[in-house]
């Protein structure tokens, strides 16, 4: 069962970590519904596994818009700066820029705020999924009719970048908000394309989600014999192979759609938790 169990999950996470519904609050959903047979250190780990395996589909996915370094027309100087691009090189910085508050959060103050447990979470989740959904369709209108003034990543500038990184800080305390969604909704008010914030996010989720995943494995203190070790490793494949789709997918959609769907969505989600936890 916990061999089934792991591919729904991991379905789910390959799923929802690509749309700005809340990965986290999905997890938190799926296993009060349909639980592992597993001690809590190992869920911890599992979750975390089978996001690995999200991340990893992502690189995939978007290594040629990543990677900085080969033969180039646009090379960031001569000699060995030559095999060093200069936009993706920028790109970068950018990145980094913006994963400077998550970072200073994660290592100064995640163990010092608390104030989500096992009484509050669902409610908290529940609130924060409404919240951001009017939020989303909100904003939707909002820009409507205004023609973005960014429509590529290479030119979201520094100040940009560190204002999304800070909206993810919102994401990092309250569970339900999502982090894509945050990042978005703070790309859309400074003026940038739907298809250029998607596209930022899912790279900003590279070292991201790459240095939370590790960081909680390194804390883990989890015992994981063989059959864990299968489970993790099935939820991980499922989720690298459902996100291959699923992101490109998501960038497709952005391109002609809005993110009014995923509001609603989020609305309407937020509304059920609450009337089950009557």
């Amino acid at each position: 069962m916990n061999v089934l169990k792991a591919i729904i999950f991991g379905i789910i996470e390959g799923i929802t970590e690509w749309m700005p519904v809340s990965s986290t609050a999905h997890m938190k959903i799926l296993n009060a519904i349909l639980p592992l047979d597993v001690s809590p250190e190992f869920y911890e780990v599992f979750e975390v596994v089978i996001q690995l395996g999200a991340i990893i589909a992502l690189l995939i996915v978007f290594w040629n818009k990543i990677w900085p370094f080969g033969k180039s027309h646009n090379p960031l100087g001569e000699g060995i700066f030559s095999y060093i691009k200069k936009d993706k090189f920028f790109l970068w910085i950018k990145i980094v820029i913006a994963c400077i508050p998550v970072i200073l959060y994660e290592v100064l103050l995640d163990d010092k705020i608390n104030f989500v447990n096992e009484n509050n979470e669902m409610i908290i989740i529940a609130i924060a999924l409404i919240v951001v959904g009017i939020i989303f369709i909100a904003v939707e209108f909002y820009i409507k009719g205004k023609k973005p003034t960014v429509n590529s990543t290479k030119h979201i500038s520094y100040a940009q970048s560190g204002i999304i990184g800070l909206t993810q800080l919102i994401a990092a305390v309250i569970p339900g908000v999502s982090r894509s969604g945050s990042t978005i909704i703070a790309s859309l008010l400074m003026g940038i394309s739907r298809s250029a914030a998607t596209e930022f996010t899912f790279e900003l989720a590279i070292p991201v989600m790459f240095g939370a995943s590790l960081m909680k494995i390194v804390k883990c203190t989890a015992a994981i014999g063989f059959m864990e070790i299968i489970v993790c490793l099935i939820g991980c494949i499922t989720a690298f192979v459902v996100s291959l789709f699923m992101i490109r997918f998501v960038l497709d959609y952005i391109k002609k759609n809005t993110f009014i769907l995923f509001g609603i969505y989020r609305i309407i989600l937020g509304i059920i938790i609450l009337i089950f936890l009557r």
